[in-house]
């Protein structure tokens, strides 16, 4: 395939990030069906997203970025959720992981500018190492001469296969400090590094989510960014919390909202009973909850800062947004009728897609026990 070549930034033209999404947006759904059937990686539209500049988008502008603001890059992983959710929310899993290191940049003076300025310098795609490290992480960290060895399995890891640095974390045995997370971040051309295909599942099928293995690789002490107890909620999180969900999430929106046009497009062209007109008003109400829900959560992220009350409604928004974007395509289905069920409409793929929604932390249950408890005044890790 070919993509036109990377186009330089200028710092003195703002780049309008939205229409460059929009343009790519009908070649990315023309081959998201295919992706699904196949069980592979979306690497036509990664290429495509590299070739326009958007794995360094949000990186600020003086430190060699497109200087994207946080809602541009929300906004526009919706659009691409809308035409393909596999690469709405692989998009999402490398965007937060900047959204994180800039804002921590900016507010806090965290040394993450490093970091940043190798994304725009060398266009790397960063891949979390998924929401299954959380805050126990997984894996062992050997303390060794200069460094550690670090053994791990690392699933769910989006994009993995056009990755170049592993954004993760492992458990050391402190003797002093007892179990301490470190987290660094790992060459996919390290030694000791495996990727396995594992991905065979239900829905976002392109996101590439392969188990990423590693054997005995090498962190140097200097490479450890961040150090805290396994366990307890940290700072850190809270961070994540706040920015990296809304970016999630609005790749889920998107998929409600690419399904919700296609059904109504298809109830257009039907009898207009009033039973049609009921199901196609009660998809609105859940389509305009999903939307409420997302743009609370960017909004706060804009304004916000973290805290264990802003995680509370962060995770609430991830709660209800998720549930009203499974409802809307699920409503979705029925305005459709029997057509839906056929995959050739792809209203059933973006079924499925949606149903990930479920599967991020933190999950109802959990979510409703946090936010429970700060609203009672309790300790969070009680």
């Amino acid at each position: 395939m070919s993509v036109s070549p990377v186009i330089a930034m200028d710092a003195h033209a703002p780049i309008d990030w939205l229409a460059r999404a929009d343009r790519l947006a009908d070649s990315i759904a023309a081959e998201a069906a295919r992706h699904d059937a196949e069980d592979s990686f979306v690497a036509d539209s990664y290429d495509r997203l590299k070739a326009e500049g958007f794995f360094s988008a949000h990186v600020p502008a003086e430190l060699g970025g497109g200087g994207a603001e946080y809602r541009e890059i929300a906004q526009v992983i919706r659009r691409l959720g809308a035409a393909c959710g596999s690469t709405g929310l692989t998009y999402s899993m490398h965007s937060h992981l900047i959204a994180v290191a800039a804002w921590r940049w900016r507010n806090q003076n965290a040394p993450t500018d490093g970091l940043l300025k190798r994304v725009a310098a060398e266009d790397l795609i960063l891949v979390s190492s998924g929401g299954t490290d959380w805050l126990k992480s997984a894996g062992t960290a050997t303390k060794v001469d200069g460094g550690f060895r670090i053994n791990a399995r690392k699933i769910f890891s989006s994009g993995c296969l056009a990755g170049d640095l592993l954004m993760t974390s492992a458990v050391y045995e402190d003797p002093e400090a007892g179990p301490t997370v470190l987290h660094f971040a790992v060459p996919f051309k390290a030694e000791g590094v495996k990727i396995h295909d594992t991905w065979r599942v239900m829905g976002m099928r392109g996101t590439g989510s392969h188990d990423v293995e590693l054997s005995e690789v090498f962190v140097a002490d200097a490479g450890i960014s961040g150090r805290r107890p396994q366990g307890p909620w940290h700072p850190l999180f809270h961070a994540i919390a706040m920015l990296a969900f809304p970016l999630i999430y609005s790749a889920y929106l998107g998929v409600a909202e690419g399904a919700r046009a296609l059904a109504i497009e298809i109830a257009k062209r039907k009898p207009a009973d009033e039973g049609l007109v009921q199901l196609v008003g009660e998809m609105e109400n859940a389509f305009a909850a999903a939307e409420n829900a997302v743009e609370a959560m960017i909004a706060q992220a804009e304004t916000a800062m973290p805290g264990e009350l802003t995680t509370s409604k962060a995770m609430i928004g991830r709660t209800l947004a998720g549930e009203a974007a499974i409802r809307t395509v699920e409503l979705a289905m029925e305005v459709a009728g029997g057509p839906a069920f056929h995959r050739s409409l792809g209203l059933e793929r973006a079924f499925r897609d949606v149903q990930g929604a479920r599967f991020h932390p933190l999950q109802r249950k959990p979510q409703l026990r946090y936010t429970g408890r700060v609203a009672l005044g309790l300790d969070v890790d009680g």
